[in-house]
């Protein structure tokens, strides 16, 4: 959980940025890959066959979070996530190193009122779409 708070903070830094991208880009082989994380379609596989910018609002996802940490037996609250989550949306939207925002030909999902199977649905939708091999 800790470092998980902590990577939109080490992220503003262009030197780790830049150490990691080789290694990202290493992990692309056969049969593929899915790539999770804030700037996956923008600046490290730009070239990807599909692109899925997921979000949903603050609220859901520290509904989300909050029962996921509580299920692990970890103390916190639905509005102390929800804030740490709006500071670190804030964050990675106004970072001079790949600021966050979907790429231009990603395809939007907001998923705040879909469940998990909704959201792989419509995402292997896409997919099938695109055929990219």
């Amino acid at each position: 959980e800790a470092t998980g708070l902590l990577a939109s903070q080490v992220a503003v830094h262009p030197e780790v940025r830049q150490a990691l991208h080789q290694l990202q880009l290493d992990f692309r082989r056969l049969p593929g890959l899915v790539a999770d994380g804030r700037d996956m379609g923008t600046a490290i596989f730009p070239d990807a066959a599909l692109k899925v910018f997921l979000t949903a609002s603050a609220a859901t996802r520290a509904e989300r979070r909050y029962k996921q940490l509580i299920s692990k037996g970890n103390s916190t609250t639905i509005e102390g996530l929800r804030e740490d989550l709006e500071a670190r949306d804030e964050r990675d939207k106004n970072r001079s190193a790949s600021p966050l925002a979907p790429a231009q030909d990603a395809q939007l999902l907001d998923n705040s009122a879909l469940s998990i199977e909704a959201s792989v649905e419509q995402v292997l939708n896409w997919w099938q779409k695109r055929r990219p091999f």
